[in-house]
C-alpha cells in the first residue's frame, strides 16, 4: 500500500515548476514530457530495461543542461532490480533508484545545493547524503514525508569511507 497514493492525479502545477525553475541554475524534472517546459536538446533518459511488461520502458527527465541526450541503464521492474537496488523496499509510486539519482546528480558537480520539491520517499536527498552533497527536501505528506528522513538519517548512519561528509541533516519548522 502506499500511503498518499492519490498524489499522481494532481501533477504539479505550471506555477510551481515555472517558481522551481526561477530560484535555481540549473533543473532537472522528471516526467518532464508533461510539464510545458521550453525545448531542451538534453533529455536524461532512464531505460528501465523491463522487458515486456506493459509499464514504460523509460522514464524521461527534462532538463537545461547544456549537454547532449544521455541513457542509463538500470533495471527495475517490480522486484527484478539492479544490484543493491535488490533489497531495497519501494515505498513510493513514483520512487527511484539511487544508482539513478546518483547518476543525474553527476550532471550537476558545480552545485552547492540540491533542491527536491517533490521529495517522496527521499531518494534525491539519500542520493545528496552518499555523494557529499547538500540537499533540501519538500514534501506535502505526512507519511512520505517521515519514510523520507529515515531513509536520509539512514544514510548518514551509513557514510562512504571515500565521500567527505557534509553536516549532519537538520529538521527546519516550516510553521515560523
Amino acid at each position: 500500500m502506499y500511503a498518499g497514493a492519490d498524489f499522481d492525479h494532481a501533477p504539479a502545477s505550471d506555477e510551481s515548476i515555472h517558481a522551481m525553475r526561477g530560484i535555481s541554475n540549473h533543473q532537472i524534472i522528471f516526467g518532464g514530457n508533461y510539464f510545458k517546459l521550453p525545448p531542451t536538446r538534453c533529455w536524461l533518459v532512464w531505460d528501465k530495461q523491463n522487458g515486456s511488461s506493459d509499464f514504460a520502458d523509460c522514464e524521461l527527465a527534462w532538463t537545461n543542461l547544456d549537454k547532449a541526450v544521455r541513457r542509463i541503464f538500470w533495471q527495475w521492474s517490480g522486484m527484478i532490480r539492479k544490484g543493491s537496488e535488490r533489497g531495497v523496499r519501494r515505498v513510493h509510486l513514483t520512487q527511484k533508484p539511487l544508482g539513478v539519482m546518483m547518476w543525474c546528480l553527476e550532471f550537476l558537480p558545480n552545485s552547492d545545493t540540491i533542491l527536491d520539491p517533490f521529495m517522496g520517499s527521499g531518494t534525491t536527498l539519500v542520493a545528496c547524503a552518499k555523494l557529499g552533497r547538500k540537499g533540501i527536501g519538500i514534501e506535502l505528506d505526512p507519511d512520505y514525508f517521515d519514510i523520507a528522513c529515515k531513509r536520509v538519517e539512514d544514510a548518514y548512519r551509513q557514510p562512504d569511507l571515500f565521500i567527505k561528509p557534509t553536516e549532519k541533516p537538520i529538521q527546519e519548522d516550516m510553521n515560523l
